[in-house]
């Protein structure tokens, strides 16, 4: 199995994990957020199903300079934000195919304001981007959950509220 193939079969089973909890947000509460600091339960969730598509980028082009003016997309409702996952992930998935082992341990670059921020090989990138960005998120999104006692799925097997 090559690199790519491995990576794509992740995302693929970390998707399923994510679109999980995106069904059971409760956008009712999309401005609600659990500290100041903290994004608002729409704006955790619509990056969540948004952040995928990073991989085109990723592994269209050797680096890429980020944009000084940057508008997040919001999510209006759970069926525009489940769309937008499944889209994001399919668009990620087309990005990644038939990418060779020799492209995913070439050298990939992110530049802000023209200084290099990140310098890694694009597996290192797409997995962090991708793949450990998601799970991170996906953890902070199963709290908010909780404290808005919405019941939680089993991820990496039972949960409190499910145990298949």
């Amino acid at each position: 199995m090559s690199m790519v193939e491995s990576m794509i079969a992740q995302l693929e089973e970390e998707s399923g994990s994510t679109r999980k909890l995106l069904e059971r947000t409760p956008m009712e509460h999309a401005d609600w957020r659990p500290h100041p600091k903290s994004m608002s339960l729409g704006e955790l969730t619509s990056h969540m199903a948004s952040c995928p598509e990073l991989a085109v980028g990723i592994c269209g082009q050797d680096e890429f300079e980020i944009p000084g003016e940057y508008t997040p997309w919001i999510a209006k409702s759970r069926e525009e934000l489940l769309a937008k996952h499944d889209a994001s992930i399919a668009s990620a998935k087309k990005a990644m195919t038939g990418l060779s082992d020799e492209q995913m341990r070439a050298t990939w670059k992110l530049i802000a304001n023209g200084t290099v921020m990140v310098e890694a090989s694009r597996a290192d990138v797409l997995r962090g981007f991708i793949l450990s960005h998601l799970i991170h998120h996906r953890g902070q999104l199963s709290v908010y959950l909780r404290l808005k006692d919405v019941p939680l799925p089993a991820i990496y097997g039972r949960s409190a509220d499910e145990q298949p």
